[in-house]
């Protein structure tokens, strides 16, 4: 039996210009150059990745975005989970490439959707990235992390997640 490296990236890291795409298209490139057979899974952005944002909806608050009308494919690390050990214990995935994402939205279609759950109107609150970092740190985001929150909105909204696949 060949030994397959099978690594976890992000969407579209072949030619994104999401901030995270660099350091992994660099990470696939380094594998792609040992000639040792592989299988690339290109996640999206998790849903618990939004996880604040939610909890913030659900006591009341806003959902607060700069990502404008940037599309995501959100998707479970859960539904992740399943899609590796698929491909971990199955055959034929040798040099492949998967794109899993879910269905591109907005964060209005994403927020509407949580509202459906909850049962309420939850109010979106689209700002420049400015008034974004300062809300952030006002609900206590350290400091540190603020960039990242940043350059993630950025990135979708000039979008960097939005990638439509059946993977």
């Amino acid at each position: 039996m060949r030994a397959l490296v099978k690594y976890t990236s992000i969407t579209n890291a072949s030619d994104g210009k999401f901030f995270l795409a660099s350091s992994h298209r660099a990470r696939e490139e380094a594998i792609l150059k040992t000639g040792i057979p592989y299988s690339f899974l290109r996640n999206n952005w998790y849903v618990e990745n939004e996880i604040g944002g939610i909890q913030g909806a659900i006591a009341g608050a806003p959902w607060v975005t700069s990502a404008g009308t940037g599309k995501v494919g959100w998707v479970l690390r859960q539904d992740l989970a399943e899609a590796a050990a698929n491909v971990l214990i199955g055959h034929g995935h040798e040099n492949t490439i998967y794109e899993l994402s879910g269905k591109p939205m907005i964060q209005v279609e994403l927020v509407a959707a949580l509202g459906d759950v909850l049962g309420e109107e939850i109010l979106v609150q689209q700002v420049d990235d400015a008034t974004y970092t300062d809300i952030m740190r006002g609900a206590g985001m350290p400091e540190a992390y603020l960039p990242m929150l940043v350059n993630t909105q950025k990135g979708i909204r000039d979008g960097g997640l939005e990638i439509q696949s059946n993977d």
